[in-house]
């Protein structure tokens, strides 16, 4: 046997109570003779006092066999929203199935109102025959309407559902109650198949057998309305029952216990009223604001008593956790109404031991400590969490300085255009290179040639900018320096004066090397130039010369000493002289 265990649908609260109005389609109770469904259609009459405003109505229709999911209320096509089913092994070793639909019709009956209500087109016929062989042919409908008066006291409904057969005992527990007062509680059922003529069910409520007038107590599921005192409801019961003894104050759960040891029976729906004077207190975390940085987190909340049926007391405590870390606290201003709410803000501070990445979450009626001090209609549904990740500025790499070669006087040509994407730790950061750390604090004069930037001085600091997707900044910085490169020796000298290699030229030398000395001598070892960085470079000319002043052609020999800690040891060759 399996089907949908009765479980928790909705639950409301207010100054309001239920009703069911419905009717079998069967002309008389199934049985091995005369227990075919001849039609498919009935009818019922919803009659609500002019003071009573309907706020839900579900309508419910079940039958044997696998289903009929489309049928006509009052002209209007009605398809399910849910749907049950249930199935059971015979005797004869033969499975037999049943159905239920469920559609929410709350604006169709307030449309509509109180008048003549016809279901039609419920049509089991295929499956009829099938289920003779058990007497099990049965179709039926149920509208349950939840309304609000004025003159009611506050109470809480439930309503429960699904589809669960009674083979010999079936217990359902009903969860999410809170009972404050059990004057005038009821419970409800809309149930498939039972039999007036097969008295062997009971029902009790927290181990009570009870019953009414509807229904002997060894007779409970008989074919009766006890709303309208009809006992024609062939193979359905639409009953209502007083509780009000059988359940304590401050009873949270109930247990309803069905029993059958012939008839077959299957609850499609309980209902339960209860008086229930309580607030219940919801909270939702509106906004917050997130600052590069900073770990204090200014957050706007609502705290809302709408499912409720008393005001929310003032003062009542709103604790914030970060990953289950109290973090902050505050309070509600004022008593909030049944149905209303309060905004409120507040500055929580995340303390440095929380990461980065969190979850914050806002609980109403907390002291701080998980412990509240309102009795509520539900305890469970205080509290609100939302992802958080705080802005921090963007880890970056240190970059090492940039060196090029000394131009003179420490100025250097300088290529860091790869500094961009080795800097960065995510290759979505923003980067730019600026001149002073202002600039790069305040995004201005960005350096736009990174490839062949220009430093007249070094070592200079060059500042980078590196901005993540939140517009958090981190600024860092690197050095540009130079170093003296090896001098480049031209040794071809024509001192002809046509401006072509009419001196002994050395590129990268002057105003580098600014100590160097440079030493020319003949083939045969004889001194001929003595050149530092205060003379002009040597054009041939010999000072002591016999004759003429400049060196005739020919190879000569020369030392470069450039006096610089890393080059200790001198440059030497030839050079070649040529008018």
């Amino acid at each position: 046997m399996n089907g949908q265990d009765i479980t928790l649908y909705t639950q409301i609260n207010g100054r309001y109570d239920f009703t069911f109005i419905g009717n079998t389609m069967n002309t008389a109770e199934n049985n091995l003779t005369a227990g075919l469904v001849t039609g498919t259609s009935s009818s019922a009459q919803l009659n609500l006092s002019p003071d009573d405003t309907v706020i839900k109505a579900f309508l419910y229709w079940s039958g044997s066999g696998d289903g009929d999911f489309e049928v006509d209320l009052n002209g209007t096509i009605m398809t399910p929203e849910r749907t049950f089913s249930h199935s059971r092994i015979s005797g004869v070793n033969q499975t037999f199935t049943y159905f239920s639909a469920f559609k929410d019709i709350t604006s169709f009956i307030q449309t509509n109102g109180n008048g003549d209500y016809t279901l039609s087109d419920l049509d089991i016929s295929a499956y009829e025959v099938y289920h003779k062989q058990i007497s099990t042919n049965f179709a039926g409908w149920a509208i349950l309407i939840i309304y609000e008066n004025s003159n009611l006291p506050l109470n809480q409904i439930n309503v429960y559902d699904g589809l669960q057969g009674v083979p010999s005992n079936l217990s359902i527990d009903l969860t999410n109650l809170y009972v404050i007062d059990n004057n005038n509680a009821t419970a409800g059922f809309i149930a498939w198949e039972g039999d007036i003529s097969l008295a062997t069910e009971t029902f009790a409520i927290n181990g009570t057998v009870i019953s009414n007038a509807s229904n002997p107590i060894n007779n409970v599921f008989n074919g009766t309305n006890s709303i309208t005192g009809a006992t024609d409801l062939y193979n359905m019961d639409l009953d209502i029952y007083d509780i009000e003894n059988y359940i304590q104050i401050g009873n949270t759960s109930a247990n309803i216990t069905l029993s059958s040891y012939q008839d077959f029976i299957m609850i499609n729906t309980v209902v339960t009223k209860l008086n229930s004077q309580l607030p219940d207190a919801t909270i939702t975390i509106d906004d917050y604001q997130l600052a590069c940085n900073n770990r204090n987190i200014p957050v706007s909340f609502t705290v809302y008593n709408v499912n409720s049926t008393e005001i929310l007391a003032a003062n009542t405590p709103i604790a914030f956790y970060a990953d289950g870390i109290v973090v902050g606290s505050t309070q509600t201003q004022n008593p909030i109404p049944i149905g209303g709410n309060e905004s409120g803000n507040t500055i929580i501070t995340i303390p440095n031991t929380i990461p980065s990445n969190f979850i914050l979450t806002a609980v109403v009626d907390d002291l701080g400590n998980g412990t509240g001090v309102v009795t509520e209609l539900v305890e469970t549904n205080n509290s609100y969490s939302t992802q958080i990740e705080l802005f921090i500025s963007p880890t970056y790499n240190i970059l090492p300085p940039s060196i090029s070669c000394n131009l003179g006087f420490t100025r250097g040509i300088f290529d860091f255009s790869n500094y961009e994407e080795e800097v960065k730790t995510n290759p979505f950061h923003l980067v730019t290179f600026h001149e002073t750390y202002d600039d790069a604090l305040n995004n201005i004069n960005p350096i736009l040639n990174t490839s062949s930037y220009e430093a007249i001085t070094t070592p200079k600091e060059i500042f980078i900018r590196i901005e993540n997707e939140n517009n958090c900044v981190s600024i860092t910085s690197f050095l540009l320096q130079v170093e003296n490169c090896p001098p480049i020796i031209y040794n071809a000298i024509s001192p002809n004066n046509d401006n072509l290699n009419d001196t002994f030229f050395i590129d990268g030398l002057r105003d580098i090397f600014i100590h160097f000395q440079l030493e020319i001598y003949n083939r045969w070892g004889k001194l001929l130039w003595l050149g530092n960085n205060d003379k002009p470079d040597w054009d041939g000319y010999v000072a002591d010369g016999i004759g003429t002043k400049t060196a005739p052609d020919g190879t000569y020999y020369y030392i470069l000493y450039l006096n610089d800690p890393s080059y200790p040891e001198p440059i030497n060759g030839y050079l070649y002289l040529s008018k």
